[in-house]
């Protein structure tokens, strides 16, 4: 099983941005721990960020992966064109929150 990791805007900020709010961990870190848990269950990971829309849209588009697991960071609160793209698909979504 594979799962694309797909992490939005701001989201290279964190560990270094609000920590009250996201924790002190940078997205490596917490991409490290991540990898770590999913090769004990046999699952490898393809982990992605990007600050531009379309980047985030085209990956979606174009990859091999078994689910996806998305933070699209402020994304979430106005991008038409990610839930476009998630509609576009066949490969199962689930969507995820840091704070």
């Amino acid at each position: 099983m594979k799962l694309l990791i797909l992490n939005g805007v701001n989201l290279n900020r964190t560990g270094l941005r609000e920590p009250g709010v996201y924790g002190t961990q940078t997205l490596e870190d917490i991409n490290r721990e991540i990898a770590a848990f999913a090769k004990k269950r046999g699952i490898d990971c393809e982990f992605f960020q990007s600050n531009l829309e379309g980047e985030l849209c085209t990956k979606i588009h174009e990859t091999d992966a078994d689910g996806i697991v998305l933070n699209a960071g402020a994304f979430t609160h106005y991008s038409y064109a990610l839930r476009d793209a998630i509609a576009s698909v066949s490969t199962p979504v689930v969507e995820v929150h840091m704070s």
